[in-house]
């Protein structure tokens, strides 16, 4: 087996997937002058979640009632599991040098899953001969929301004890401050920001700690509760989750009536894919990079957990998969589970900052993505996705299904 993992590691590390990556990687630690157009970033995320969501839909309806019946208990299974991750995450953020409402929000990055390991792992089993279910692009919408819920659920429960103060610290926090007022802020969520990683941190957010009023002044800041209308409709209806579920119910649609479009001879959406994403992960290792600077501050406890907490949370996705899967008698492909490992492992770029700034505006705009994208990000498109399959091999040998 550790001969498999070093063949999956090495073979795994000089795909052109990852040379792509470490190529954008490089960028600013050479200093080069280049800038990736936001304009094509967001073009190459809105052709990925539309791709993945309809080949996932189109074989969503060539399953079987049964295969159908598999699929949606494996939606609820994966919700369920990611609800647990992003609480545990919580639990153990506890334990680093971040402030409360922080260690809320990372652990909804935690909770949710990355669009962008999950088509790099895609890509990944492709280029291998790796089978999967194709159900799983379905999994990645529903597994995207858990986190969202847990950081507002935590925060809300911080904001009903009465006690946080206007930015965010709460007693025994060394910036602890009752009578601090945050300065206003007009910022905006732009249609289809909460794609970009990198513009999440720059939207106009409200001042950082060191802009306070008198304590007689107002605080101007309009905080979201997480049953409010705006913040539901961030939660179900970001643009992310928009394109990829529409992708699915395109692709379920036309497989219904028979059309097929993401198949082996088509160009735009097969043969194209692996260019994409290839220009897609530049842009991500450049991203990465610059995240790594945001960590300084944030302590060795809080690196560590970026760097451990995929491989705990993906193992524990792996054995409730397969778990599900000794549930049914109904063996998964390796790929499935490594997969669901990566849902599970994974942190949110996507939907978590786009919620976080509208609902959670006290929290820190960087710490979350610096940890997902700087540090988990990184290690699971390198050292994470073929240990995955390497633990997915073991556990199914271990324990196999009748």
């Amino acid at each position: 087996m550790l001969e498999q993992f070093v063949d999956n590691f090495l073979h795994n590390l000089f795909k052109p997937l990852l040379l792509f990556f470490y190529l954008g990687f490089l960028v600013p630690l050479l200093k080069v002058p280049f800038e990736f157009p936001y304009a094509i970033y967001k073009g190459l995320i809105i052709y990925l979640l539309i791709s993945i969501g309809w080949h996932g839909g189109e074989e969503l309806a060539s399953l079987s009632a049964a295969d159908l019946g598999r699929a949606s208990g494996f939606m609820v299974v994966g919700f369920l599991a990611n609800l647990i991750i992003g609480i545990a995450a919580y639990v153990v953020l506890r334990q680093t040098n971040i402030r409360q409402i922080d260690a809320a929000a990372v652990a909804g990055y935690y909770g949710s899953d990355s669009a962008g390991t999950f088509v790099t792992c895609l890509g990944v089993l492709a280029a291998s001969n790796i089978a999967f279910a194709a159900y799983m692009p379905v999994l990645l919408a529903v597994m995207e929301i858990p986190g969202c819920l847990v950081a507002l659920a935590l925060v809300a429960r911080m904001r009903a004890t009465g006690l946080m103060d206007a930015l965010g610290n709460m007693p025994g926090e060394p910036a602890y401050d009752l009578s601090a007022r945050r300065l206003d802020s007009s910022g905006q969520i732009d249609e289809l920001d909460e794609l970009d990683e990198a513009k999440g941190s720059q939207v106009t957010l409200p001042s950082p700690p060191r802009a306070l009023e008198s304590s007689g002044s107002q605080d101007n800041v309009k905080t979201h509760g997480i049953f409010s209308k705006a913040v539901l409709h961030e939660v179900f209806l970001n643009s992310g989750l928009y394109l990829l579920f529409g992708g699915i119910v395109i692709g379920f649609v036309s497989g219904l009536q028979g059309a097929t479009v993401t198949r082996a001879n088509d160009q735009l959406f097969i043969q194209l894919f692996p260019a994409v994403l290839c220009l897609f992960l530049i842009e991500m290792g450049m991203t990465a990079c610059k995240r790594l600077q945001d960590l300084r501050a944030a302590g060795w406890k809080f690196v560590m957990f970026g760097l451990v907490a995929p491989n705990i949370f993906a193992t524990f996705g792996i054995l409730i998969a397969h778990g599900y899967s000794m549930f049914l008698g109904h063996p998964f492909e390796i790929g499935t589970y490594a997969l669901f490992g990566v849902l599970c492992g994974s942190a949110s770029y996507i939907a978590v900052p786009a919620i976080q700034r509208l609902a959670i505006p006290e929290a820190s705009p960087t710490l979350g993505l610096a940890a997902s994208l700087g540090l988990t990000f990184s290690y699971n498109v390198t050292i994470g996705i073929p240990l995955y399959i390497l633990i997915a091999t073991g556990i199914r040998a271990m324990w196999p299904v009748a």
